[in-house]
């Protein structure tokens, strides 16, 4: 098999609106939250604090908004490196759309497993924290454009690129939200 750059690339370009939607919603933050302060049956939070309505809604919105502007350029320049979610401007808007509302849920679920855990807002959930968002993006591509996602990310390549490079990514991400005050942990 040979690897070639657009075999890392690809994987990379069509995960943009889901990795700008994550940390997104860090900038937007908001006031309430999506549990509305309500504690499960355990008696923790079902979410927590940092789970916002504003920053759910504003984290998918600026996802969608990367993502058209990517098929935009894509659908005009045509270079291989970097093509369209899709030439059907509805379909990409679907794609995309499940991408950047995909990252927001699974940030959402992956709150809600570390409520569970008893890991407070904030703490530290090696794995969850850095590949929640995409395997919630990827269900649900993969039950509502099941040929889009099986096309483009259900191939050992694509799948490993994302499984190794996101959790380096975020990492990177998280420490710059950081040092910008965005955050108050860098993790």
């Amino acid at each position: 098999m040979d690897l070639t750059i657009a075999d890392v690339i690809q994987p990379l370009w069509f995960m943009l609106p889901a990795y700008i939607a994550n940390p997104a919603a860090v900038i937007f933050k908001g006031k309430t939250p999506m549990d509305f302060g309500k504690k499960f049956i355990d008696g923790r939070r079902i979410l927590g604090k940092g789970k916002t309505w504003r920053g759910f809604f504003g984290g998918a919105f600026s996802g969608i908004v990367v993502g058209l502007i990517q098929n935009f350029v894509s659908v005009n320049i045509k270079t291989p490196l970097f093509p369209p979610f899709s030439y059907s401007l509805s379909h990409a808007m679907l794609i995309i759309s499940l991408l950047s509302f995909g990252a927001m849920l699974g940030d959402a679920v992956g709150s809600f497993i570390k409520r569970r855990l008893g890991i407070e807002s904030g703490g530290k959930a090696f794995l969850l924290d850095q590949l929640g968002f995409v395997l919630m993006a990827w269900f649900l591509l993969y039950i509502i454009a099941n040929t889009w996602f099986s096309e483009n990310f259900l191939k050992p390549v694509p799948v490993l690129v994302i499984l190794v490079l996101t959790p380096v990514l975020h990492r990177v991400v998280n420490i710059i939200a950081y040092k910008m005050g965005k955050k108050s942990v860098p993790w």
